[in-house]
């Protein structure tokens, strides 16, 4: 139930576009808030989006009218599709779940899909 798998990342010009996705299970995914974050040298680990059960989507400033996310129809998948990309854009992606229980917070992560914007 743990296992959280990114693909989708890869080398792309500025403009483009890349459709990243977060394999899970149906139970995190309806179950945990799932957030994409991604880690860029020198950079602080940024939040890029969120989607948690019947709320809507939330997007970080930097990529709020290019980046969306959604969950697939059979609602194991988290997908975040990124156009006009930018060079800034580049850093390692990651999924992660989390959750509260008992004010206790947990989080499970996946390793990371790399993403290169080229100028």
């Amino acid at each position: 139930q743990g296992d959280l798998v990114e693909s989708g990342g890869g080398l792309v010009q500025a403009g483009g576009s890349l459709r990243l996705s977060c394999a899970a299970s149906r139970a995190t995914v309806s179950s945990k808030t799932m957030n994409w974050f991604r880690e860029a040298p020198g950079k602080s680990r940024e939040l890029v989006g969120t989607i948690s059960g019947g709320a809507g989507p939330d997007y970080a400033d930097s990529v709020k009218g290019r980046f969306t996310l959604s969950v697939d129809s059979a609602g194991d998948t988290v997908h975040l599709d990124m156009t006009r990309l930018e060079p800034e854009d580049t850093a390692v992606y990651r999924c992660n779940a989390h959750w509260t229980v008992g004010g206790f917070e947990y989080d499970y992560w996946g390793r990371g899909t790399q993403v290169t914007v080229s100028s």
